[in-house]
């Protein structure tokens, strides 16, 4: 039975190393080789990633440096814009101002110049409606030269 076994065991052994052993060695092999494949372009892909990560991350970094760049030119162009702005409303401003006093002070002297000419005139008339009613008598008119003449001295 041992002899019947082990024949059996070798005839099989035979077989299997004739017709199935380099089949099944050949299908490992292949695998094999494709697992390592596999790894490989994994741990190229892993790379890969790392840097394209790293990549983004500089870009990003970058579009920061640049936004805030950009916020700042913005932030000085807005003060500017709003100094220069101040500035040409106060300017404007004291324009206004001194034309308004120089029109008025044309306008005060005019409405002066008036006032003394009105004045003036009308101290005239009451001058002559006194005179006429002072002086339509002779005697008034002797009197009012004496006064005038005693008045000059005086002066």
């Amino acid at each position: 039975m041992v002899f019947w076994t082990t024949l059996s065991f070798l005839i099989v052994l035979f077989l299997l190393k004739k017709f199935a052993w380099k089949p099944i060695l050949s299908a490992l092999k292949e695998r094999e080789e494709s697992i390592t494949e596999a790894l490989k372009a994994a741990d190229k892909a892993k790379f890969e990633m790392a840097e394209l990560k790293t990549g983004n991350l500089k870009l990003l970094n970058e579009a920061r440096v640049e936004r805030e760049e950009m916020l700042k030119e913005a932030r000085e162009t807005r003060i500017k814009i709003v100094a220069d702005a101040k500035s040409m409303a106060k300017e404007e401003a004291s324009k206004i101002v001194a034309q308004a006093k120089n029109s008025i002070e044309i306008q005060k002297k005019a409405a002066i110049s008036e006032l003394k000419d009105q004045v003036a005139s009308l101290s005239i008339e009451i001058a002559e409606k006194i005179l006429k009613s002072e002086l339509k008598d002779l005697s008034k008119q002797d009197e009012l030269v004496q006064g005038s003449l005693k008045d000059f001295k005086l002066n």
